[in-house]
């Protein structure tokens, strides 16, 4: 069976169906199961929920940018084996959107406002990175997933402990976080200096305090 070869026409009509299975509520459909999805609700109260339902929304947009890198990094990569690890991760991704937006509608909360201009920054620096070479473009997404693990684990401490179903989630997302993180430097993604790795806390940062409440 032949591959089809798809022009940079048809990418870009895929990336434009993605970026609205990103953005819009409800619209994106996880391959896996939920690890919490057997997992029973547990009583919590109002300032639990209020902050529970903020790092989750934090977590939700996370994957939105993870969608928008992976997707802007596919469309101007160099090599076809670089471009279907970048589509693999983002349909892994996907898996996360879904998990987490279910999670925030169980806690009686919302996606955050800004995802579209996180979407829209996000997907920038990927295919930036993408046209400046596939060494950079993999260096990034090892350098966005080693900031997305140590959200993830200081999101794990913030939980509290009778809260399992936010909590399997999470640990599900560290474990593919990691798993992408290396799979992109294996792939030969660069080694990106701390001045570099500062920079994206930075911004990493900025995303977190606007998200959290909205």
């Amino acid at each position: 069976m032949s591959t089809r070869h798809y022009s940079f026409i048809d990418r870009l009509l895929n990336q434009a169906d993605q970026s609205l299975r990103t953005l819009v509520p409800g619209a994106a459909q996880a391959q896996r199961p939920s690890p919490a999805q057997h997992l029973a609700n547990v009583p919590l109260d109002a300032e639990e929920r209020r902050h529970i339902a903020g790092l989750m929304r934090i977590n939700h947009t996370g994957e939105v940018c993870a969608q928008a890198l992976y997707q802007g990094q596919a469309l101007t990569a160099k090599l076809p084996e670089v471009r279907e690890k970048m589509e693999h991760a983002a349909a892994e991704e996907i898996d996360h959107l879904a998990w987490c937006e279910q999670r925030l509608g169980e806690l009686g909360s919302h996606t955050s406002v800004f995802n579209p201009l996180f979407y829209g920054m996000s997907f920038g620096m990927g295919a930036a990175a993408g046209l400046i070479s596939d060494r950079i473009s993999l260096g990034f997404v090892a350098a966005t997933e080693q900031l997305v693990e140590r959200h993830l684990d200081d999101h794990l401490n913030q939980l509290p402990e009778e809260d399992i179903k936010s909590r399997a989630i999470l640990e599900q997302m560290r474990e593919d976080e990691i798993e992408h993180g290396h799979a992109a430097l294996e792939a030969g993604g660069s080694v990106f200096p701390p001045p570099v790795m500062q920079a994206m806390a930075l911004l990493s940062k900025v995303m977190t305090k606007a998200t959290y409440k909205a």
